[in-house]
């Protein structure tokens, strides 16, 4: 253990290189509705929540349609306790509207207000804190300009259109996240919808997937806190391992693998512990100590941020928030 306090950023590089830590890291996200629709809104809340509880990486978590409302989706805040937004308007209805997408100018409208909610976050915090930069699968903003379960019908009726949509997609999440390097992000936050067996094939998973994502992403191999999210159930671990990013995050809690089971099947850092509904939600402060603390110890501490599975919901308990935080103490 080092004998002086470290910083957020020595800290999290120390976990990554599986060196001495003074402690384990942690780190808590939300959402922040209707602060959300600002970029000044969605900076300042982001700040003041990581003021308030110190975690050792910010992740800036907008609404899941700011890569979309410029391709002219729409969406409403109806109280998800999430905090996510319901879309009330899709984009594409038949086979060939895939084929029309225009390619979106990063700088511009709701990409470009991203942008300026990031740089003003990175710039308040300053380089001993880290930031990662919410960006989603082009196959999750497929399925928000489409819906569910139109997007499954397509790719298995209209396998070519949906293709020729999502080149443009990951071809204009590549040139945002390329905007977003000179604005002193450490790192990426990929979500990552679909790599679920109940919802593809391994094989549908490699060729609508995998491919797109790998290109959307080579702007970021650069960076040194990427971090993956695999979203939802039954989720497809091992098919994810060649993805150029440092830390992996599902929801261990629900779903295979264990953190225990997870610490043979991957060289990234891994990320969860923390139940987020039961626990967070519902449990009390001793409970998240417990559970943390259980979390740690089932990887000896080592090459691990404390966190939940996914966003921890928006009506967590001031003191639960704050028992994440001060059981790695």
């Amino acid at each position: 253990m080092p004998n002086t306090t470290l910083t957020h950023r020595q800290r999290l590089e120390a976990c990554l290189a599986d060196g001495p830590l003074d402690r384990p890291p942690v780190a808590l996200w939300r959402h922040f509705p209707v602060d959300d629709q600002t970029p000044e809104g969605l900076a300042k809340a982001a700040l003041a929540f990581q003021r308030t509880f110190d975690f050792d990486l910010v992740k800036l978590t907008p609404a899941s349609s700011f890569c979309l409302k410029d391709w002219g989706v729409d969406d409403e805040w109806r109280g998800a306790t999430e905090g996510t937004r319901d879309y009330t308007r899709r984009v594409i209805f038949h086979p060939e509207d895939w084929e029309k997408l225009p390619m979106l100018d990063p700088h511009q409208g709701h990409l470009g207000a991203q942008l300026r909610s990031l740089e003003m976050l990175v710039k308040e915090l300053g380089p001993e804190t880290p930031v990662l930069q919410t960006i989603f699968s082009p196959m999750a903003q497929a399925k928000n300009l489409v819906g569910g379960a139109l997007l499954l019908a397509h790719l298995r009726k209209y396998p070519q259109a949906v293709h020729a949509g999502l080149k443009i997609i990951a071809e204009g999440t590549r040139r945002f996240i390329e905007a977003c390097l000179p604005l002193g992000l450490a790192g990426v936050f990929y979500a990552v919808q679909h790599a679920q067996y109940g919802l593809l094939t391994e094989a549908e998973f490699r060729d609508f997937v995998a491919v797109y994502d790998l290109l959307a992403l080579e702007p970021a191999a650069g960076l040194w806190l990427n971090m993956l999210h695999l979203h939802g159930e039954q989720v497809m671990f091992d098919a994810v391992q060649r993805y150029p990013l440092q830390i992996i995050n599902w929801h261990d809690r629900d779903t295979f693998p264990s953190l225990k089971e997870a610490r043979g099947r991957t060289k990234m850092a891994l990320c969860g512990g923390l139940q987020r509904e039961r626990t967070m939600v519902l449990g009390t402060p001793e409970m998240v100590i417990s559970e943390g603390r259980q979390a740690i110890e089932a990887v000896d501490g080592r090459r691990f941020i404390l966190g939940t599975g996914c966003v921890t919901p928006t009506h967590a308990p001031y003191g639960n928030l704050l028992a994440a935080r001060q059981c790695v103490e």
